[in-house]
């Protein structure tokens, strides 16, 4: 393994070249650094930047920035929500398990791959670490692939593997990796967390993003048994369900025995839990976020969340009005597979009010919102205030189901609301 010089290496990436960037905890910040740190002293223009969401502040670089780099995101992560401004950072609204195919069929063209692995094993092989979800598709249809060599990045099972011959330019780093803080969470949240635990059955296959209201999720779920893990990613609240032997997975139909995910977000215990574990499986999102594959599990629970659900079940989750703040990601590929699971369930957990007071359930959808689950595929809908089972119901019968569960001061205005909607139809 002969390492290169990181500064001998930028100076291969030409202008207007699109560069896809590791994400996650994966996310190669001292490569990222330097690229950034070239483009914004004008030696390097034009770089379209594609990634899902990178852990990396961009504060001090986006006005540097403006007319020689475009970040072209499929999620809009906390560093970059406050810089969108459809130019010098833009979306591309896609299903998570559909990202990999625009890749592959040259929709998105990659001339440079830019991932963070972790060392060799005696065979020449490294892995993709904790982010192998569309990363893998980037690095076999990329024209150039640099690896930052990482001996703190864990060696993690599953789709991840790669030889080093099908690296073009290796760097070293012992950058620690970004690590996500546990959040805690209000009496609100953590009541959610105990309806929806009453919903999920033992022996269910779970998926659960990342925030307060899964977390309290995952801990309302401690007393359950024979839980199994199929999730387009998972956290340190998930792995203290393996640790607590709440998850067995042993009641799985695909991959039973294995804990299944595309890419981990947590801290340095996830990471050395994770590190050559054989029981967790990192594997693509074409992969893992296929309803197809989804569906094959029995009793299989998808839990997300929203920004806001209209009273006829309409799901926006990326946008506040036309303001983006998130992405499609697996939401949508998630709630199809569990709502076609024998016994499944696709739920959506939030407040009932957002932080500012408004409601979060609403008889229209703000102006500009983007309908990421459509009212067909809407299932359960949970707040502090209860449960709204919508599968079956007319919209006057979701309508009212909705309303039982929003805040109780918003209930009489929702009420008005929709027998306007009615009247005037």
């Amino acid at each position: 393994m002969k390492f290169s010089n990181i500064e001998d290496v930028l100076d291969i990436i030409q202008n207007n070249s699109n560069v896809f960037i590791h994400g996650a905890d994966a996310t190669p910040k001292l490569f990222l650094n330097k690229l950034l740190e070239r483009c914004s002293n004008d030696k390097l223009t034009g770089l379209s930047l594609y990634h899902l969401h990178t852990h990396f502040d961009m504060d001090e670089y986006i006005d540097k920035l403006k007319g020689k780099v475009k970040f072209k995101c499929f999620f809009i992560g906390t560093n970059l929500r406050k810089h969108f401004d459809f130019d010098t950072v833009d979306y591309i609204p896609c299903f998570l398990s559909e990202i990999p195919i625009l890749f592959a069929n040259g929709h998105c063209p990659l001339d440079v791959c830019v991932i963070q692995v972790s060392p060799p094993d005696k065979h020449g092989y490294v892995t993709l670490g904790t982010s192998v979800d569309v990363t893998k598709s980037a690095v076999d249809h990329a024209k150039i692939v640099i690896a930052q060599v990482n001996k703190n990045m864990p060696r993690v099972h599953g789709d991840g593997s790669i030889h080093l011959s099908e690296i073009d330019h290796l760097i070293e780093s012992d950058e620690i990796l970004y690590t996500e803080k546990c959040m805690s969470q209000t009496p609100d949240e953590l009541h959610i967390g105990s309806l929806i635990s009453s919903l999920i059955e033992d022996r269910s296959t779970i998926q659960c993003g990342i925030g307060s209201i899964p977390d309290a999720v995952m801990k309302s779920l401690l007393g359950h048994k024979d839980l199994s893990l199929h999730s387009e990613m998972w956290t340190n609240g998930a792995m203290e369900l393996i640790k607590s032997g709440v998850v067995t997975n042993k009641f799985k139909q695909i991959m039973p025995g294995k804990s299944v995910a595309s890419f981990l977000v947590g801290d340095k215990e996830l990471h050395e839990f994770v590190d050559d574990n054989e029981n967790v499986l990192l594997r693509t999102s074409d992969y893992v976020n296929n309803p197809a594959n989804i569906k094959l599990n029995d009793r299989s629970c998808a839990i997300n969340s929203a920004v806001e659900v209209d009273l006829t079940g309409q799901i926006c989750a990326d946008s506040i009005g036309s303001r983006i703040i998130s992405g499609v990601g697996g939401q949508m590929d998630f709630m199809r597979g569990a709502f076609l699971s024998k016994q499944g369930k696709a739920i959506i957990a939030i407040n009932s009010r957002a932080r500012r007071g408004q409601s979060k359930i609403v008889s229209r959808l703000k102006y500009g919102a983007g309908v990421v689950t459509t009212r067909a595929h809407a299932d359960y809908i949970v707040t502090e205030n209860g449960v709204a089972n919508l599968r079956g119901l007319s919209l006057n019968e979701r309508a009212k189901a909705m309303i039982s569960i929003a805040h109780p001061d918003d209930q009489e205005q929702l009420d008005s609301e929709w027998f306007n909607i009615r009247k005037n139809f």
